[in-house]
């Protein structure tokens, strides 16, 4: 073996990798810890959100029926406590006795009260899955709103590049366009970003608007019970969009992983392990695995929900469809964030 040659190699690799991950890579794929280090990998993480008492707390109301004939409106943090009970059996609630619901229940999570929605995202408080949610949009990271709210997917968008526009508590809109301009050199074809992000037409509102409209383009909004579903029952709708994300979040870690291989042949595979401070796993060499198993076995995704029913159906899914894969469920009533597996 030529020694000097193989050192050499070694360390144009290191620089390699130190270049590509030194800075903040978008969709998941960059350490936020020390830029110094020597021995920086992308973590390969995304993001799965709830909006209600998740990521903020609306002050919208789901309307019931007292034994009065009155309407009254109830938190969306106090539906997840009793939603099981409603229609079923009388219970008391704020000083009334509930027998069911109101004939239209959920008129101001649908169309009706996207305009309410779009305005009270900007105000509300915000809930227990908020700094990941941060930490999320600064990194340029996928993400999916997975609510059983039933207004557009474009509405929830928009609510979205709101929160960007305005660097609402804690979002950098500097830092996202510096990452996904990041991100968007490292997987473009052509290798002309002007090019690609100018074939699409936006109505910027901002300097750098246009490749942020394009990646929540790419991100899942998926509010559950919108033109179907139960609002009452969202479960079902929560697994279908939380499969569709994995789905979505493993084909562009793939294609990602191969934009960085064949732009620098030296790399393999074992070179892009994430590096899992808390799971010495994932840290094994893996050169004797092909793409897609390593993307099966180092994309992590996190879902956070503040219903217990939510939680479960999605931790009993995960661990009957995708069992000992890094997909986790938190479970964040009270304020709370906890590991729910």
């Amino acid at each position: 073996m030529n020694f000097k040659k193989h050192i050499k190699e070694q360390v144009f690799k290191k620089k390699i990798i130190n270049q590509i991950y030194k800075y903040a890579i978008s969709e998941g794929i960059y350490d936020v810890g020390n830029e110094e280090s020597e021995d920086l990998r992308p973590d390969l993480k995304y993001y799965a959100f709830d909006w209600d008492d998740n990521l903020m707390y609306m002050p919208t109301k789901i309307m019931v029926m007292t034994e009065n004939d009155d309407e009254i409106g109830m938190s969306t943090e106090d539906f997840a406590e009793h939603r099981h009970q409603i229609g079923v059996e009388n219970f008391k609630y704020k000083g009334s006795t509930i027998v069911g619901y109101s004939p239209d229940p959920f008129i101001y999570f649908k169309e009706a009260g996207e305009n309410k929605f779009l305005i009270d995202s900007m105000i509300a408080p915000v809930g227990p899955a908020w700094n990941d949610f941060v930490e999320c949009l600064n990194g340029g990271s996928l993400f999916a709103i997975i609510t059983a709210r039933g207004h557009s997917p474009q509405t929830l968008r928009r609510a979205v590049f709101n929160l960007i526009a305005k660097n609402h508590n804690g979002i950098n809109k500097s830092e996202i366009i510096k990452n996904l301009k990041i991100y968007h050199e490292m997987i473009s074809k052509t290798g002309s970003l002007k090019e690609d992000i100018d074939s699409k037409k936006f109505d910027a509102d901002f300097n750098g608007s246009d490749l942020v409209l394009k990646y929540l383009d790419r991100c899942l909004m998926a509010p559950v019970t919108y033109g179907q579903g139960s609002a009452a029952n969202p479960e079902e709708g929560k697994k279908v969009a939380l499969r569709k994300f994995i789905s979505d979040c493993r084909q562009s870690a793939k294609e990602l992983v191969q934009s960085l291989l064949e732009k620098n042949p030296i790399l393999k595979l074992s070179d892009l392990v994430p590096k899992f401070k808390n799971d010495v796993s994932f840290n094994e060499v893996m050169d004797d695995i092909d793409i897609d198993e390593f993307i099966t076995k180092n994309v992590k995704i996190g879902f956070s929900d503040d219903d217990v029913k939510n939680a479960e159906a999605q931790r009993d899914m995960l661990s009957q469809e995708y069992p000992n894969e890094p997909i986790n469920v938190y479970y964040t009533k009270g304020g709370e964030k906890r590991k729910f597996n």
